[in-house]
């Protein structure tokens, strides 16, 4: 029996079929991965790029449309519209509008008021129509899921209690004379 054992051991040892496998099933997980983050990344990139056309393009509207004062609603309407690819925009979007002070300016708070569908609606932060000739700032953040949560790019993110990510645009103009 110990013959047969050792033997048995000494046959395993000098087999090399299937080694090959091993360093296929390591390297692949790699690419596999790395092909994710490319993905997620190139899907997060396209997302943002989406999102800042779209507040450009509806601060633009603002500031030229000077009959009308849009609405919180309307904003939103707006720059989901424009941002077509972003999945359910318009529950995932919360806007802050301010009239800056040039003479003595104080910024928007660092950190966006962001909210996902998900959550208990809550007040907003700030949101000011501004009258002629006023400097405006902007802010949006759009909440999503992302397409690979567990690997990647996407596991060193900070994400909120149902998974979501936070995307954080900013536009500034000044409103036009009625």
């Amino acid at each position: 029996m110990k013959r047969y054992l050792k033997n048995s051991v000494a046959r395993f040892r000098r087999e090399d079929s299937g080694s090959v496998t091993i360093e296929f099933v390591i390297l692949m997980s790699v690419f596999v991965t790395i092909l994710g983050a490319a993905v997620e990344l190139g899907y997060m990139n396209l997302r943002h790029a989406m999102l800042e056309r779209g507040l450009d393009t509806t601060a633009r509207n603002v500031r030229l449309n000077t009959g009308e004062v849009p609405t919180y609603d309307d904003l939103k309407v707006s720059i989901c519209d424009t941002a077509a690819i972003i999945p359910n925009c318009v529950n995932n979007l919360r806007l802050e509008m301010k009239v800056v002070d040039t003479r003595a300016f104080s910024p928007i708070p660092s950190t966006a008021d962001c909210q996902n569908a998900e959550e208990e609606p809550k007040p907003l932060r700030e949101f000011t129509n501004g009258l002629d000739n006023d400097l405006m700032l902007m802010r949006a953040c759009l909440m999503f899921k992302p397409i690979f949560p567990t690997t990647g790019i996407a596991a060193n993110l900070n994400k909120d209690a149902e998974g979501y990510l936070a995307m954080v645009s900013t536009s500034a103009f000044v409103q036009e004379p009625r």
